[in-house]
């Protein structure tokens, strides 16, 4: 619902700058063209139109929240509203040049602040002034001399959107020489700490050193070609000659040892561990965990798996490049299942034109043979920047679990019911072989593609042909149990908008950004160790956010303010849609600097990031561009 709202506001936003343009270009030339008065009222009763017309919209917004509503009710509808209410009131008895520039300034800059999202106060304390001097500039401007007749009350508009680009700016820069742990925190809502933290830096927050390791691996990565299914060859970016990666497979509760070597990819190479809480060290995060791998160098990661369940790895260094080209692939914890085990990723290899939607590198309909009667678990992982919607049909299956977490009373799902797989997220499913075919298909926007993958007793049976079907929803699915004690040491509101900012001093429109921040400006979300932290959620934009918290995972509470009455919804990367509002928690129980982000790499290249700090920990690294 909120989606088509937050776009039909962004449409009557540009009307308004064009229709409080001409209200005060037509104020303006009142003084030396009386003839200019109809075309004057006129111009005023089409701004107060689109400005009820964007207080309806607001009103509708309101409706899912106040985080929704934001500073359309905070700074936009009261900027507007009350300068074009005077103008109209004074209509009634002359022609209200000084109540029309005040209303064309108000309207004009409610409508920029639209495109412009920065905290709210600084907003309206910046704009108050900027009315007011648009009103005198008009008064002034009714003397007729040549000075006067200049646009001057057009400047005033501008003034107030320079201020605050000027102060994104500097806090941008500010943050970005400050480092990670020497910008500005945020502790929310709750006491701050009454006892000195204890001081640690991330690399002493290691994996065990002095144990041999029950697994050990070495992952190369290196440039290459990748052979996708129907002939194309990707120029891609392997580890040990393949993409995806090799799937490591190891026992819960073993100590894994992975030597990372970059042979030859010049942007460098990190490993994430994906959904696994690892030590702060092990988190594979440029310029906050560690440095990054340049050609020829090479680093050892050590972690224990304190859950079994399906995970993955991939790079951390400029992500939405050199994860889109196959830096990435599967980190399975073993639990016990007999039958067929099989993890499927779902992802978008770099196109000529358009992306290529694949199960793996399977970009056309591909065959597998599995047993009438044999138990089969199917391990999705989506490996891209988009959500994608995965088809299954041809049998009932249950959702045993959700990014690595199991589900409790997981029951059959209709044939036909369809998965909405977070960018980064996983799922997994579980169903018996039917005696016919079985097909996973997927859907993502309106990208072409024919990727299909057919579970047949024999192997030869094409894929269906799936249509849409009902959605599966985490929120009421299988069997509650209590969420413990209602009561959190700290609270954090995180609100997503569109809008032109600075990142990395680049100035940019980007897709979002996080209470009106950019990275590095984005304040660090600080809490002490044991901390019980609640976050909201509230995605304002009009694209889909998958956040992914580092080194934790969280339990969503609600949705939209309707709470979860399924069994508990534990997740890494939870997808927030344009319009939604979630409500999560977790426990603050894993030392460090972790990174908080839009799991869409291409958001996160453009400053959609954050970090969750722990008190008294520091980083000794430093990054020169976004960690993403």
């Amino acid at each position: 619902m909120f989606e088509p709202l937050f776009l039909i506001d962004m449409l009557l936003a540009i009307a308004a700058i064009v229709a409080a343009a001409a209200t005060g270009g037509l104020a303006g030339r009142l003084a030396r063209r009386p003839a200019a008065a109809r075309p004057l009222r006129f111009a005023l009763y089409c701004t107060a139109a689109l400005v009820v017309l964007r207080l309806a919209v607001a009103g509708l917004v309101l409706t899912g929240g106040l985080p929704l509503a934001g500073s359309r009710l905070i700074v936009q509808v009261p900027l507007a509203v009350l300068p074009v209410a005077w103008a109209l009131i004074m209509l009634r008895r002359h022609t209200p040049v000084v109540a029309a520039h005040a209303a064309a300034g108000g309207v004009l800059l409610s409508a920029v602040w639209l495109f412009i999202p920065f905290d709210p106060v600084i907003q309206l304390i910046v704009s108050m002034p900027a009315v007011g001097l648009a009103a005198l500039v008009g008064r002034w401007r009714t003397g007729g001399a040549r000075l006067a007749r200049l646009p001057w009350a057009a400047v005033v508009f501008v003034l107030s959107p320079a201020v605050v680009l000027g102060m994104a700016y500097q806090s941008n820069v500010a943050a970005a020489h400050a480092g990670h742990h020497g910008g500005t925190m945020d502790w929310g809502t709750g006491a701050m700490p009454h006892h000195p933290p204890q001081a640690r830096t991330v690399d002493q927050l290691t994996g065990p050193r002095d144990k041999a390791p029950d697994a050990r691996f070495t992952l190369t990565a290196a440039r290459g070609k990748v052979l996708l299914g129907s002939g194309r060859q990707i120029d891609a970016l392997t580890f040990n000659g393949h993409a995806p990666g090799p799937e490591l497979r190891v026992r819960l509760g073993s100590l894994v040892e992975v030597t990372l070597i970059n042979t030859d990819v010049e942007e460098g190479v990190t490993l994430h561990w994906h959904g696994v809480d690892v030590p702060n060290a092990e988190d594979g995060v440029p310029g906050v965990t560690q440095e990054a791998v340049m050609p020829g160098g090479r680093h050892v990661y050590r972690f224990v798996p304190d859950r079994p369940g399906t995970f993955w790895y991939h790079t951390h260094r400029d992500a939405a490049e050199t994860v889109e080209r196959g830096l990435f692939g599967a980190l399975i914890v073993e639990d016990t299942h007999a039958g067929v085990d099989k993890t499927v990723f779902t992802h978008l290899w770099p196109g000529a034109e358009d992306p290529i939607a694949a199960f793996g590198t399977a970009d056309r309909p591909a065959r597998e043979a599995v047993a009438v009667g044999e138990p089969v678990l199917l391990r999705l992982i989506n490996s891209s920047e988009e959500p994608h919607r995965i088809h299954v049909g041809g049998t009932t299956y249950t959702v045993t679990a959700i990014d690595g977490n199991p589900v409790q009373g997981a029951t059959p799902l209709t044939a036909g019911t369809d998965l909405l797989l977070a960018a980064g997220g996983r799922y997994d499913i579980a169903f018996t072989m039917p005696g016919g075919s079985v097909t996973l298909s997927i859907d993502v926007n309106e990208i072409p593609n024919t990727a299909a993958l057919a579970f047949s007793p024999d192997g030869t049976a094409p894929p269906a042909t799936l249509g849409t079907g009902p959605l599966f929803d985490p929120l009421t699915y299988g069997t509650a149990t209590p969420a413990g004690e209602g009561r959190y040491d700290r609270t954090f509101d995180i609100g997503t908008d569109d809008g032109f900012g600075f990142a990395m001093g680049r100035f940019n429109y980007v897709s979002s950004s996080i209470n009106g921040r950019l990275y590095p400006a984005v304040p660090m979300l600080m809490v002490s160790e044991g901390d019980r932290v609640k976050m909201r959620m509230a995605n304002r934009s009009l694209i889909d956010h998958p956040m992914h918290l580092h080194g934790h995972r969280v339990r969503v509470l609600s949705r939209n303010g309707v709470p979860a009455t399924g069994s508990p919804w534990w997740t890494d990367t939870l997808n927030v849609a344009p319009g939604e509002v979630f409500e999560v928690a977790f426990t603050a129980d894993n030392p460090g600097i972790w990174m908080d982000h839009c799991h869409n790499f291409k958001h996160g290249s453009e400053g959609m990031v954050m970090h969750l700090g722990y008190a008294g920990v520091t980083t000794p690294y430093t990054e020169d561009r976004i960690p993403e």
